[in-house]
């Protein structure tokens, strides 16, 4: 494996912060992912990351053999079922498409409610950003490809940096921290960026497949039970390959054998559906008829594979193991 009710989103105004103008540049996006980025005028940075980000996104530097997260993958960074209120506009402070989140109706009603991850990743920074920016307590998830989620405001963190986290697991709790001297109410900033190029890297949010319904938009979450894995077995064997089986391992995985009937090459990939994010024993293996047995096997947070090899017009037996569950194939699929 390579791997606001009555929204009070107004008060998310930082108060106090110099006007910088920065010119929003278009987003250079690859027609492969399905979002967009605008181009804007001149606009004044307030509550947002100053251009250097401190972070290290550690993950970004993915290599050509590994997936890409897909914007459809991310849900509503609240628990399942809750209904959140969420404004693009009523901050001046916003540069694009960040989002402000209530649901209460006063002001503060919402302190101190559970925020979730809205996908699976990596936690880059989690820190009190202190007079650096207007983001108080925040927490941002790299989610590999260049993806990564912002949660600002918090009035608690629940991760620390390098702990890997699943969808629907709790990072925090919604606050109203900010630069010293600030005065907001409680809610929930949330960003989704693609890139490092700040503010043109801001994307729009989708939750649960649906783009948010800029500029405002009351959304019900369906980020339930946190084992969503954010790759597909499609993304981990590349270009090309489709699912030709498939093998349920017990609750823990699902492997799969694929094909690319360009090349003649099969592929194995066993996706994780529990302990998502966290490495755990993972396997897949396949072996052309006549062949050695190729396997890709260790603790994988994600998946285990690809596993390819050419096998036009070859039987194959294929398989893999997750948890405590394994699938082990005969020889098959003898014409693809």
């Amino acid at each position: 494996m390579r791997i606001r009710g009555v929204l009070t989103a107004g008060f998310a105004l930082v108060l106090g912060l110099a006007g910088g103008a920065v010119a929003m540049a278009p987003g250079a996006i690859a027609a492969a992912i399905p979002m967009t980025v605008a181009a804007g005028d001149p606009v004044t940075v307030a509550d947002g990351d100053p251009v250097t980000d401190q972070a290290t996104d550690s993950m970004n530097s993915l290599s050509d053999d590994q997936p890409t997260i897909l914007a459809t993958n991310f849900q509503l960074p609240f628990p399942c079922g809750q209904k959140w209120s969420g404004n693009s506009s009523a901050s001046s402070a916003h540069l694009s498409w960040e989002i402000d989140f209530n649901r209460g109706s006063t002001a503060d009603a919402d302190l101190g409610d559970t925020v979730i991850a809205a996908a699976a990743g990596k936690v880059v920074i989690s820190a009190h950003q202190g007079s650096t920016n207007g983001f108080g307590n925040l927490v941002k998830i790299d989610h590999g490809g260049g993806w990564a989620t912002y949660y600002a405001h918090l009035n608690e963190r629940s991760v620390s940096v390098g702990a890997q986290v699943s969808q629907g697991q709790k990072i925090g709790t919604v606050g109203k921290t900010s630069k010293p001297g600030n005065n907001i109410s409680a809610h929930l900033h949330y960003e989704v960026r693609l890139g490092d190029s700040y503010p043109s890297n801001i994307q729009k949010a989708v939750f649960n497949g649906v783009t948010f319904g800029y500029p405002a938009q009351t959304v019900t979450s369906a980020n339930c039970g946190g084992t969503s894995n954010p790759y597909t077995p499609q993304e981990v064997c590349g270009s090309g390959y489709n699912v030709i089986d498939s093998a349920a391992l017990g609750t823990a995985g699902t492997v799969y054998l694929l094909y690319n009937s360009s090349n003649g090459y099969n592929c194995v990939a066993t996706m994780k559906r529990s302990s998502i994010g966290t490495a755990t024993a993972t396997t897949a293996y396949l072996e052309v008829q006549g062949s050695s047995r190729i396997t890709d096997s260790g603790n994988f947070a994600y998946y285990a594979g690809p596993v390819r090899a050419a096998g036009a017009n070859k039987c194959v037996k294929w398989g893999g193991k997750a948890g405590s569950s394994s699938y082990d194939s005969p020889f098959g699929h003898c014409g693809s």
